[in-house]
């Protein structure tokens, strides 16, 4: 069953401001609104990571790490919707902003760099606002794949000179027989 507070507060964001019949109930609410647009912030930076390197493949081809990373911006997507569902909320389907792609991979890995840095960020500013269990274990799981896991490909990547899993040679796999 949908939180009608919840679609009404939701609405308020979209349009800069609570609606007069939201605005008494808000600080009722107050956890919930926080998390309902913590979800919303985080949901919507998941699709623009995947937007953003899925066009960077579109111009320089299925390469590492963003094919391996693609991957997981689509399961971290898929883990945040069951709960957006819980509080109600309409999964946010409208286009994402995606910068435009760099020339080089090395420069995309840069980008890839900061885009992650970006979402640690965003996770550490969204954290302290949650009281949901659920959420925040979501958000941490999150924000540790982010700092340990994406970061750390991005980087290397760059620092290899765009050259995929940082220089290991076309398939990435360390010559361990892996692609």
């Amino acid at each position: 069953m949908r939180n009608p507070l919840s679609l009404l507060y939701l609405a308020a964001l979209m349009h800069g401001g609570a609606p007069a019949e939201v605005q008494g109930q808000a600080t009722l609410e107050a956890p919930v609104n926080r998390t309902v647009e913590a979800l919303i912030l985080a949901y919507n930076d998941e699709r623009r990571a995947e937007a953003f390197y899925a066009a960077v493949m579109a111009k320089h081809g299925e390469v590492r790490p963003f094919s391996n990373i693609i991957q997981a911006e689509r399961r971290h997507q898929a883990m945040l919707v069951p709960l957006l569902e819980r509080f109600g909320v309409p999964i946010p389907a409208e286009e994402v902003e995606i910068p435009e792609v760099p020339e080089t991979l090395r420069a995309c890995c840069e980008a890839g760099t900061r885009a992650e840095e970006e979402n640690i960020a965003l996770h550490d500013k969204l954290l302290p606002t949650i009281t949901d269990d659920a959420v925040l274990d979501a958000f941490k799981r999150l924000q540790w794949a982010s700092r340990e896991r994406h970061l750390v490909a991005f980087k290397r990547c760059a620092e290899g000179g765009g050259q995929g899993m940082g220089g290991r040679g076309p398939g990435g796999g360390g010559g361990r027989g892996r692609p």
